[in-house]
């Protein structure tokens, strides 16, 4: 399968470009019977939704999902479930420049050297707004493991860790952070940041309850997210993901453009002061997608034809 798929027996590939007419998600091996709504999958993109607080990126996106196939009378039909979201607030113009010169710490030069063609416009594929296909796929996910409990959380940015624990934090401030005094500095962190025009990064932990989460799949599909640079099992249940700062920021970097002459670029636009923030929702997503795969291929009795309406 591409990278852009994922799964065994729950799959699912995503699909559009960051300014496109829109992004979404094909989900396969879904069962049939289980009930499903856009209003299910709804919140899960709501809490990955850019334009939130000063502390992410000034795109304005409703990020609101359509079911297009795959769901009948409120009830999935086992076949492939097509999810949509558009894209309303593209700005391409911000990355007039970007089409000139490769951005440091992006994709940019790969997909040159790769393919002899890229989509400057927000990076494209390459463009952190394809989480949201994950996140819309991973509520769908989350309907088959019933019984199973996942919370992502932000534990550390620009290398400034908590020190405590308190699971009410978590929704209590615009950093998915369970310590209210780490919150407080990490506003102050990121407000020096952002008008310094520099980045950070961050660690998020992600935690199961009610399963066991398999070792190298959990790995893949961590890593596979945009700027991740590293995973780790912390503990039973529990992996943590390391996000690195942005690499979209003010100020000027010395890079190349297509004909290899050395120049210098300034990345303009709206982006995340620490993309690591949002990338909370999106673990999350992925644990449950892993989770989702890993229970079609040893059947859970949650899952059993009488239980699939819970």
């Amino acid at each position: 399968m591409s990278w852009n798929s994922f799964g065994r027996c729950f799959r699912f590939s995503t699909w559009g470009e960051s300014h496109g007419p829109a992004i979404g998600a094909l989900v396969e091996g879904c069962p049939a019977g289980i009930a499903l709504a856009e209003g299910d999958i709804q919140p899960f993109l709501d809490r990955r939704r850019p334009g939130q607080s000063r502390f992410t990126t000034m795109r304005r996106e409703p990020d609101e999902v359509r079911i297009l196939s795959g769901v009948r009378s409120g009830r999935t039909t086992g076949d492939p479930i097509s999810l949509k979201i558009e894209n309303i607030d593209q700005r391409s113009k911000d990355y007039s420049e970007v089409s000139q010169a490769y951005r440091p710490g992006h994709a940019d030069y790969v997909y040159d050297a790769k393919y002899g063609f890229r989509d400057w416009r927000g990076g494209g594929r390459s463009s952190a707004r394809e989480t949201a296909s994950r996140v819309a796929a991973g509520a769908v996910a989350r309907k088959l493991i019933p019984g199973v409990t996942i919370a992502a959380y932000v534990v550390e940015i620009g290398g400034d860790p908590i020190a405590g624990f308190d699971a009410d934090q978590i929704d209590a401030n615009p950093f998915f952070c369970p310590d209210a005094a780490a919150a407080e500095r990490w506003a102050a962190r990121l407000d020096a940041a952002r008008k310094a025009g520099d980045s950070l990064g961050a660690v998020v932990e992600c935690a199961v309850e009610g399963a066991e989460p398999p070792p190298s799949e959990t790995f893949a599909a961590m890593m596979s997210i945009n700027a991740v640079k590293g995973v780790e099992l912390a503990a039973p249940g529990r992996v943590r993901i390391a996000f690195k700062p942005t690499s979209s920021i003010l100020t000027p970097v010395p890079t190349i453009d297509r004909e290899g002459n050395e120049t210098e670029i300034v990345t303009k636009g709206r982006h995340d002061p620490c993309v690591g923030i949002r990338g909370a929702p999106v673990a999350a997503a992925m644990m449950a997608l892993v989770l989702a795969d890993q229970a079609l291929q040893s059947p859970h009795p949650a899952l059993s034809p009488e239980r699939r309406g819970t």
